[in-house]
Order: C-alpha cells, then structure tokens, then sequence
C-alpha cells in the first residue's frame, strides 16, 4: 500500500464494478419517508394523536367552573319541576292531599273529550291571535312615526315603553277602575253622555275585549322599540337610492323597509307568542273567575287553586300548553326562519 492510496480489496472491487449503472437510462427513486415511532409499518401510517392534553383538560375545567353553576341551576329549578310536573299530571290527586291514585293518561283524556277543551282552547287562540297581531302591527306604525325627526320625539318614545316594564298587577288595577261598569271612569263618561255602560266584567265575550285590549297597550311599547331600532339599523344609501330612483314612500316601505325588517318581526313573533300564551296576572286580576278569558294558562290555574282542586287535571292542561308552545317554537324557527332575509 503506497501512501496516499486506498487499495482495494479484489471482493470489494468486485462489487464497486457490480454497482455502476447508467444514470441516463435507470430512474432515481425517490427514498421512503422514516415511519413514525409506534405507526403502522405493514400499509399507510397513522399518526396517533393525543385529545387529552394538558391545554385540552385545562380548558375543560374552566369550562366547567363557569358552566356547572348554570347546568346545576336549570337542571334544579326547570327540568326537575318538568319532570315532576308530567308525573303528577297522570295522577288523580287533589292539591294539599297526601294520597293520590295512578290514573295513566286519563286526565288528557278527560280535557281533550270535554266541552272545557273547545272552550279553552279557542279562547287560546282568540286571545293569542289578537294580542301578538295588535301588538306587532300598531308598534310597527308607532315605530315608524317616532323615527320621524318631529318634536318630542323622546318622551314620546319613553311614554310608548313605559307601561311594558310596570306590573301586570298594577296595569290590571288600573285598567278595572277604568272598565269598572259602575264606578268606572269609562262608566261616568258614557253616562254624562246619556249612554248606558257595557258590562265589561260581566259579560264574557265583552270580557275578552277587555283583557286583549289591556294587553295590547301594556306590550305595545316593547314592540315598538324593537321594530324603532330594526328601522334605524337599515342602511341609508339604499332608501335614498329609491327615492332617486321615484320610488313612493309606500312602495319604498314595502318593497325595502318589511323585507328588511323580516329578523326583527321574526323575533318579535317568537317571544310575543311565548308571551301572549304565558299570559296570566293581567287575566287573574281583571277577571278573577275566568269567566270569558280562561286560556290555557288561566285554566291551569282555576282547576289547580279554583274552586276545582284537582292538581292533576291542573297539570296534564300545563304539559299540553308546553307542548303546544314547543310545537309552536319548532314551526316557527323551521319554517317561518326560511322567509326571513338577514342582510
């Protein structure tokens, strides 16, 4: 071996020479990638990821610390008493009683087969019908006349929202002394004009006016703050560009304005809806009988504290009016939500 020079071994030689290829003619291939640690070495290579880590059960604790409170709470103070209110309703138990009987479905079956139901139900409606449809379409109006620019328009505006946020119980006091067909200041009116006063308490269908117009009034402010704010929300360049283009108020109002407006009459119709079959200190203090004005709710109240008592017929009438109230919110947010335009 001279120095300097690496010698060969003839083996080794031999595969050196073995080796060579043309590097015109044979592809380079490209090597595998290393497989991971712990993967699948027979076919493609998984990658086992870990869920659980020290940033994921950090975030899970906090979630819970803030969220437990409010789980503990609705689950206490809401679906408890749901649960317990739709085993009660299939029992034949009469309110302050230690004992009661097992009946099934057969209080459904008493409400849904008696003249009550008719009753009841179409005073339900009537009433749910009026108030939301006489709340939302005047609060519309008064809407759209305080945001003109006109004089006053502030109070005006707190004058409309007022009655929304006094007490069922106050409102109806109130509106009785106004209604009262004796003592009543409509009563004195009517008489110092040589009419005779309706009997506004007595009569069951005059009763219904009543309750739905009191309603009415009481809720008006709340939808007309609503539907003041969706119209000051919508974006200007659009009405003015209508109005360059010759478009009407009206027609501006309908083609632009209502479509506009579709989210918040939406919102408006839920939570009325939920209000107006929720509906009951305004009813119990104007009419505290029911006569005339037993809606579902009212109802549930007169069989369970009334001169009926019966607790269990009482609540199999509250889980039909959670039922149709779930059946209702279903519909709507289903089908109605369809038509709204979000902008």
């Amino acid at each position: 071996m001279h120095a300097g020079v690496l010698q060969l071994e003839p083996m080794q030689q031999s595969e050196i020479t073995m080796t060579r290829v043309d590097s015109s003619k044979t592809p380079v291939l490209a090597p595998n990638p290393p497989s991971a640690p712990g993967g699948d070495q027979s076919g493609g290579q998984k990658i086992k990821r870990r869920y659980w880590t020290a940033r994921t059960k950090r975030d899970a604790w906090i979630f819970l610390a803030f969220a437990l409170p409010n789980i503990v709470l609705i689950a206490v103070f809401t679906y408890r008493p749901l649960i317990a209110n739709i085993q009660y309703s299939m029992l034949d138990w009469t309110l302050g009683s230690d004992f009661a009987t097992a009946i099934g479905l057969q209080n459904y079956i008493t409400f849904f087969s008696s003249a009550d139901a008719a009753n009841v139900l179409g005073t339900t409606a009537i009433f749910t019908v009026f108030t939301v449809g006489g709340s939302m379409v005047l609060g519309l109006l008064i809407a759209l006349a305080l945001s003109q620019k006109l004089p006053g328009r502030t109070f005006a505006r707190s004058a409309i929202f007022a009655p929304y946020v006094l007490s069922g119980v106050g409102v109806g006091l109130v509106w009785l002394f106004i209604f009262d067909p004796v003592y009543g200041v409509l009563s004195w009116v009517l008489r110092s004009l040589g009419q005779n006063s309706p009997q506004w308490i007595n009569d069951p269908k005059l009763s219904l006016v009543m309750v739905i117009i009191v309603y009415v009034w009481k809720n008006l402010g709340y939808c007309a703050v609503v539907y003041l704010a969706g119209l000051q929300s919508m974006p200007k360049d659009v009405m003015e560009a209508a109005s360059l283009d010759g478009a009407s108020a009206c027609r501006r109002f309908i083609s632009i304005s209502l479509p506009l407006l579709s989210p918040t009459t939406f919102f408006l119709l839920i939570t009325s809806l939920l209000s107006s079959l929720q509906a009951f200190d305004i009813l119990k203090i104007m009419t505290p009988t029911g006569q005339g004005t037993n809606t579902l709710m009212f109802e549930t109240y007169l069989q369970a504290f009334g001169s009926y008592n019966k607790a269990g017929y009482s609540a199999a009438i509250s889980v039909v009016l959670f039922v149709l109230l779930l059946i209702m919110t279903v519909v709507q947010m289903r089908f109605v939500e369809r038509k709204v335009h979000y902008a």
